[in-house]
């Protein structure tokens, strides 16, 4: 595994510095400006020597290549730049957000893996019934619905009409500090919006698995040994089915970034993944940047603890 982690550190390296020198690239031939961006309404009446004093300040009067080497200097040394539209350092903006986009987002990922798993196996184990039907048929529909659908349709039904739940944020309005239940209560409708929006390929993985897997030799032969069904499916079929599963949950990870990214929008949560559309709506290159570098990150990071929980649950694939 120590060989795995080490290959795909070597692959990263390259990996990031393409995707870096990718961005520089597009932000130089994108047709907005940054510094009247920056300046909105102002940058009517603002001076053109007060615009050039601006975009020499930000070093966006050099040539790119300069920029970049500049950008990668500061970024080895740990400095990361300001942000124009929070107007504060990126490190600090990024330190404040990314808790709560972690928070948010593992507690998707457990309730996406978990309920994913008793529904495909459900469905795999009734096989052909209308509890499969139903089944399948809604994982079908889930997966063509847009993420941001889900997330107003959630908010109009538990928000709006039922009053359930809160519609977005962290804490009520009025509120001046972080009571754990107020947030948790916040947290239900992103949390549930992320892990639906993301378990339709994932129940219908397992149930083809599981259901290939019932085919098998010694899941057979497990029933002709007089064990109960429950103990067959679940302790022989699902087990065995997990394998390959593990490893396409890497794959899915550029997916939950972009749905986390949707989902923070839409309900206000003060994660790093909201502060992404801001970025870009206000051309905040060094924050966008560096949170484009995170989520290439979290995409190499996902594959690799794919790769080494298969190694984990089968040996075999070590030799």
């Amino acid at each position: 595994m120590l060989r795995i982690v080490l290959w795909r550190l070597a692959f990263a390296v390259p990996l990031l510095l393409a995707v870096t020198a990718a961005m520089f690239a597009l932000a130089a031939n994108s047709p907005f400006d940054p510094v009247r961006q920056y300046l909105g309404d102002r940058a009517m009446v603002t001076s053109p020597e007060v615009v050039a004093r601006i975009r020499a300040e930000w070093g966006l009067d050099r040539p790119l290549l300069e920029q970049y080497a500049t950008w990668l200097g500061n970024l080895s040394s740990g400095q990361l730049g300001e942000s124009h539209s929070f107007n504060r350092p990126v490190l600090d903006v990024i330190l404040e957000r990314l808790p709560w986009t972690l928070l948010a987002t593992g507690c998707a990922i457990v309730l996406m893996l978990a309920g994913s798993l008793v529904v495909g196996t459900l469905a795999a184990w009734r096989k052909g019934s209308a509890l499969d039907r139903i089944i399948t048929g809604g994982a079908l529909a889930n997966e063509s619905a847009p993420v941001f659908w889900l997330a107003l349709a959630a908010i109009y039904v538990f928000a709006v009409t039922l009053r359930w739940l809160p519609a977005g944020g962290l804490t009520d309005a009025g509120s001046t500090t972080l009571d754990p239940l107020d947030v948790a209560a916040h947290m239900v409708l992103p949390v549930t919006v992320l892990a639906i929006s993301q378990s339709s390929w994932l129940v219908l993985y397992v149930r083809e698995s599981v259901i290939a897997t019932l085919r098998e030799d010694f899941v057979l032969g497990a029933r002709s040994r007089g064990l109960r069904e429950r103990t067959v499916v679940v302790r022989h079929a699902l087990r065995a089915a997990l394998l390959p599963f593990l490893t396409l949950l890497g794959a899915r990870v550029p997916e939950l970034v972009t749905g986390a990214i949707l989902v923070e929008t839409v309900f206000s949560w003060p994660g790093v993944a909201s502060a992404t559309v801001q970025a870009a709506l206000s051309v905040d290159f060094p924050l966008l940047a560096v949170l484009t570098l995170l989520g290439t990150l979290a995409v190499v990071a996902g594959n690799l603890l794919a790769d080494l929980a298969y190694r984990i649950a089968d040996p075999r694939t070590a030799s």
